[in-house]
């Protein structure tokens, strides 16, 4: 009988020390759970595609769609900053310097940073009514519009022609089914972006190197634009002639023509396209491989956090400031086309 009583004390003691043990070690991983430190500051960069200041008031709401998002990944984040580079490049050099955590730059901005910055989403877009090649099936069925039922990873970039003079006159012998020559295009003024820019810069030099031998760098009369905002400024104004622009850029400006730019007829009625570069592929939501905060976990919420913010109505009007409507998780070897890009025009300094 004692032994046996002894043999049960056993079990008892043995089992209240397991379940002891047992206990104890999930207390520890939750109080280590409940320890973690949450991220203080999380740094979002924009590129100035837009006013600055019409991206920063757009923008807003991302602040804490961003927050909850990522608190449902299990990422906690007391406070999301955002802000807008001066440059394109200002916001690639951030992304390669740590300054900055996450940025939303073209693939040209991408590939040119990418020792610094790494490709976690692509935007994608509502695909447009036109995807032609040819400048003149642009001007025959204006206005551009987005396809409600179809979205695309890349878009074009287009050489349009304004009101001014020159402009009418370049885009009259376009629509005639003319050849411009280099001789047209360099009479006129341009306007055109940074060098980093897509399809502000890259994409347009290309065009024309392939039309006529010859870049950006060899235009008589160009000047770079404080971001699309300034170049239709311009435009309207008639001091530029010629603008190197993405080819939903119009729409993004149709109430500023005859708003804030005072002009009398639409943007459709006044402007033409002369020119349309080959497909470039799509805006990125890029991170940071130098920046503290950065870690795997995050790149991986932050992947989530932006698809999912895509699907909701407030995330969709937050993001429409870019044109995108939606995101997918990108593949550095998509941009391989940008790097080849990028390589000519080395080449050519």
């Amino acid at each position: 009988m004692k032994q046996r009583l002894l043999v049960l004390l056993g079990l008892v003691l043995m089992s209240i020390l397991i379940g002891g043990c047992s206990d104890s070690e999930q207390d520890a991983e939750d109080a280590a759970d409940k320890g973690s430190e949450a991220i203080d500051i999380l740094k979002v960069s924009f590129v100035p595609s837009r006013d600055p200041d019409e991206i920063v008031t757009a923008t807003e709401p991302l602040k804490n769609l961003l927050k909850e998002e990522l608190a449902n990944q299990g990422v906690e984040v007391n406070n999301v900053e955002i802000n807008v580079g001066t440059t394109y490049e200002a916001v690639g050099e951030a992304l390669s310097s740590g300054t900055t955590d996450v940025g939303l730059i073209p693939g040209g901005t991408y590939v040119l940073y990418d020792d610094g910055a790494e490709v976690i989403l692509t935007a994608t877009r509502a695909a447009l009514s036109n995807d032609s090649e040819n400048p003149v099936d642009w001007n025959e069925n204006k206005p551009t519009e987005g396809l409600e039922d179809e979205q695309a990873t890349y878009y074009r970039g287009l050489m349009v022609a304004g009101p001014s003079e020159k402009g009418q006159e370049l885009a009259e012998k376009v629509n005639n089914g003319e050849e411009l020559t280099w001789e047209d295009v360099n009479s006129a003024r341009w306007s055109v972006q940074s060098t980093s820019s897509s399809s502000g810069y890259i994409y347009p030099t290309l065009w024309l190197q392939e039309k006529f031998g010859k870049s950006i760098t060899d235009l008589d009369q160009s000047v770079q634009s404080n971001g699309y905002g300034d170049t239709f400024a311009k435009l309207a104004a008639e001091q530029v002639d010629i603008v190197t622009i993405y080819a939903d850029a119009r729409r993004d400006n149709v109430e500023n023509w005859t708003g804030d730019f005072a002009r009398e007829a639409s943007i459709w009625d006044e402007t033409n396209v002369i020119g349309v570069t080959q497909p470039i592929y799509n805006d990125t939501v890029s991170v940071s491989k130098n920046s503290k905060t950065m870690n795997d976990e995050l790149k991986k919420a932050l992947q989530e956090a932006f698809i999912n913010i895509a699907k909701t109505e407030e995330g969709k009007e937050v993001i429409s400031i870019y044109s995108h409507e939606g995101y997918q998780k990108a593949e550095s070897a998509k941009y391989d086309g940008e790097r080849d890009a990028q390589d000519f025009l080395r080449n050519l300094k």
